[in-house]
């Protein structure tokens, strides 16, 4: 091994948890997003030369980003890639006890595997990795005005999704 491997160990490695879990939510399927991620590390490793070492994490889930959606396009998956919607409005979810937070949790898991791809990036690198606005400015390659305005009409999407899979019409905040 030489140093140019344990370099790239040492920085990437500790952000595969990460890799997995967006890879998982954008092509929606263990088995693919499990190649996905294969496939960013071998680019990864491929193109390790040119790091310059700013944010390791940012580096790695752009390459992981970049071939899902390279992957999701050349298996026809246009639908699932649809524009977000501009005029979702959405209620506010309602305080719950424990069970029901739990109740909860698996009803938000299948709200957010329902939501369009780009929805469910910008709230993935948001909520589950803890992703600053800059840090998915630079994943995603936008401005971060458009990651806030993105990712405030994400959370209108999957709090819409949660009200329709509840059937229930929550006051609005």
């Amino acid at each position: 091994m030489d140093a140019s491997e344990t370099e790239f160990d040492r920085l990437m490695l500790p952000h595969l948890d990460a890799a997995h879990r967006l890879a998982r939510w954008l092509v929606a399927n263990e088995h693919d997003a499990q190649d996905r991620v294969q496939d960013a590390f071998v680019r990864a490793v491929r193109f390790f030369p040119r790091f310059r070492g700013e944010d390791g994490r940012a580096w790695l889930l752009t390459i992981v980003r970049n071939v899902c959606y390279s992957w999701l396009r050349q298996h026809q998956r246009e639908a699932v890639l649809e524009p977000l919607d501009e005029e979702v409005h959405a209620p506010a979810l309602p305080a719950a006890s424990e069970l029901e937070r739990r109740a909860d949790a698996e009803v938000l898991q299948n709200a957010l595997g329902r939501l369009p791809v780009p929805a469910r990036e910008i709230l993935v690198l948001r909520e589950l990795e803890g992703l600053s606005y800059r840090e998915i400015a630079a994943v995603s390659e936008l401005p971060i005005g458009t990651v806030m305005s993105r990712l405030a009409r994400a959370r209108q999407q999957l709090q819409a999704e949660v009200a329709r899979q509840l059937g229930s019409d929550f006051p609005r905040s």
